[in-house]
């Protein structure tokens, strides 16, 4: 039977980065549900898609393919039989990501395969609703967080080292927009399930935390 590891939290809790280093250390496969929401936005900005109409969000994803695989240990996304892995990650995509998710139709065409993956896998899921609503019975629940400022630093240095222009405040602000977003929309809003136990990251390195999520998860897994 297999074992699934949920991990929430905020836009820029470092949720992937450290859900990607504790499944190579605990050999699980880890599964970026955020790159899928991804890919379905990059296709609705590269098709021109009204992301402020529900109806028209809707209507364009049953144009929509997404396929997970896993290649050289990497998740690789294919968005109508293409990877798109180098073209998920610009400033607009992340922008953008959190208003098209929390339309019904984005999210339930995404449910059913995060799902099936989970029931075939041991896997370390992170997202923004994993432990509410997309593996509720999930082994171990963890909620991921750093205040609005240390993420907005976090993503500053990520997009100077690509040699992105960027404005700390404006990043801050966008930052905070997205996690009011995301708490209150209609369907699956962000929070911490009852189960979950809150890890903050604010004063942690990558390695710290990488550490302590390990010790909760072996502490809940070990027989």
């Amino acid at each position: 039977m297999s074992i699934n590891i949920a991990i929430d939290g905020p836009a820029g809790a470092g949720k992937s980065t450290i859900a990607k280093l504790l499944a190579k250390e605990l050999d699980y496969v880890y599964v970026d549900t955020g790159a899928m929401y991804r890919a379905i936005t990059l296709y609705m900005i590269e098709h021109g898609v009204d992301t402020d109409s529900e109806e028209s969000v809707s209507a364009a994803c049953s144009d929509i393919s997404i396929r997970i695989a896993y290649e050289g240990g990497t998740q690789c996304v294919y968005l109508n039989g293409e990877n798109v892995n180098g073209r998920i990650r610009t400033e607009l995509v992340s922008r953008m990501t959190s208003k098209v998710s929390a339309i019904p139709a984005v999210r339930a065409k995404l449910l059913d395969l995060q799902r099936t993956l989970a029931e075939s896998e041991n896997v370390i899921m992170d997202g923004r609703d994993i432990g509410t609503n997309v593996l509720p019975h999930a082994d171990v629940k963890i909620y991921l967080t750093a205040s609005a400022h240390v993420r907005a630093l976090r993503r500053f240095s990520e997009l100077k080292e690509k040699g992105e222009e960027c404005v700390l405040e404006d990043i801050e602000k966008d930052i905070s927009e997205r996690d009011h977003r995301d708490m209150n929309r209609a369907v699956a809003p962000l929070r911490q399930a009852d189960d979950a136990v809150p890890v903050d990251t604010s004063d942690m390195d990558i390695r710290q935390v990488t550490e302590t999520l390990k010790q909760i998860v072996l502490s809940r897994t070990e027989k």
